[in-house]
């Protein structure tokens, strides 16, 4: 009988893993001390956020989890199974969070949604931010997860991403005037089992899309079970791209059942932008954006959102050190670099406008059950599409198969 996927055999014989001593335990040590740290200044909530930020790093890394490169190699070459991943991935999260969502409390405490307007606003930023993910390299999360696995280019991309981020939050007013309809829960609107059923059918359509044209290039699948590597390690990596679906959404839960809303990412970047230009000098408190936010004016240790990013480049540096993987290189190339910087100007510009990135928008937004998220989608794969035909401008790859630790 014949199959449907396949998958590369593993090499006759892999070399063994150089653990990277050294930064694997300031990476662990680190956790720990800033576990300990927000336990005791802000809340044991806290503390755990950062616990669960470090092992989104850890699942992110070792699954090289990324929506950048698996919707480039769909793009250049239909090889589909990281956008099947990404599909078993939301189904899961669909089934898990819209109940709680609906019934609006977790384990007796709150819960809500990350519900936007959907609206102009947000398909001109998600387009953006489509074009962003391909010439900074990473989307949001990859950003994070490949900064603290040691690509010393992402740290480009991470700067103008925060750069991009407190911009786009001094004209928000203006964008904000734009046509939307009101914030959209599918939940609220259709009911619990419509809005289940009609998400499901959804991501079971994109599947079969994303196989059938795989199939028609290639005449085979490849499986997002499978791994090509080396044997999976949990502890070392790598991890078939179910196992990281998989982590994401029990996470993601995680933060829902302790922050009492859905993860998210990028919120952070604008907030550490503005209080470093207000640091500057800078009246970023008079902006629309920031003046109704607390934020701008409290501790960093009280954000969720920046506890969990910091957590989460640690994580991705225990995980990168585990696999032997931490060797950053510090020689950019002259284009690739212009690459990086113009890429993060349009993700932190894009994410802001758009009301989140592929986590808070797309990951979070649909398992809150947003409407805009479902503007979001194909907004950002457009974008994201039109980056793939930019990246050789700038001197980066095409690449046909995924590569690992890639985002």
């Amino acid at each position: 009988m014949s199959t449907n996927t396949s998958a590369l055999p593993l090499p006759s014989a892999l070399p063994p893993i150089q653990i990277n001593r050294k930064p694997l335990w300031i990476a662990l040590l680190l956790v720990l001390a800033g576990a300990l740290y927000l336990n005791q200044t802000v809340s044991w909530r806290q503390g755990t956020l950062w616990i669960v930020g470090a092992l989104l790093g850890v699942a992110l890394y070792h699954a090289s989890f990324g929506f950048t490169q698996a919707w480039r190699v769909f793009v250049s070459d239909r090889r589909g199974a990281g956008l099947r991943a990404q599909m078993f991935m939301l189904a899961i999260g669909v089934l898990l969070f819209f109940p709680f969502l609906a019934q609006g409390s977790l384990f007796g405490q709150p819960v809500n949604g990350l519900v936007s307007p959907p609206g102009v606003s947000v398909l001109l930023g998600a387009f953006l931010f489509g074009i962003g993910m391909q010439l900074g390299g990473g989307c949001a999360s990859g950003t994070l997860f490949a900064v603290g696995g040691g690509n010393t280019r992402m740290l480009v991309t991470l700067l103008f991403f925060i750069i991009g981020s407190v911009i786009a939050t001094a004209n928000f007013g203006w964008w904000s005037t734009l046509p939307a309809l009101a914030p959209t829960s599918l939940i609220k609107t259709w009911g619990l089992a419509p809005a289940i059923i009609a998400n499901l059918a959804v991501f079971a359509l994109i599947a079969w899309i994303a196989t059938v044209l795989e199939k028609r290039r290639h005449g085979h699948v490849i499986s997002f079970a499978s791994r090509t590597a080396r044997p999976a390690s949990l502890l070392q990596g790598p991890w078939p791209l179910i196992w990281g679906g998989v982590a994401l959404v029990v996470l993601n839960f995680a933060t829902l059942a302790l922050a009492g809303r859905p993860w998210g990412i990028t919120s952070a970047f604008a907030l550490w932008g503005a209080k470093a230009l207000d640091a500057m000098g800078g009246d970023v408190a008079t902006w629309a954006y920031w003046s109704k936010q607390a934020a701008l004016g409290a501790p960093l240790r009280q954000d969720v959102t920046t506890v969990m990013d910091i957590g989460l480049m640690l994580g991705a540096l225990a995980a990168a050190s585990a696999a032997g993987k931490f060797a950053p290189v510090w020689k950019v190339p002259a284009r690739s670099l212009a690459g990086a910087v113009i890429g993060g100007l349009l993700l932190g510009y894009g994410a802001r406008l758009a009301f989140g990135c592929n986590i808070g928008a797309y990951f979070s937004g649909i398992l809150s059950g947003s409407l805009h998220a479902w503007l979001w989608l194909p907004a950002a794969f457009a974008g994201s599409a039109l980056g793939v035909r930019l990246r050789p401008l700038f001197g980066l790859a095409v690449e046909k198969t995924p590569a690992a630790s890639s985002c």
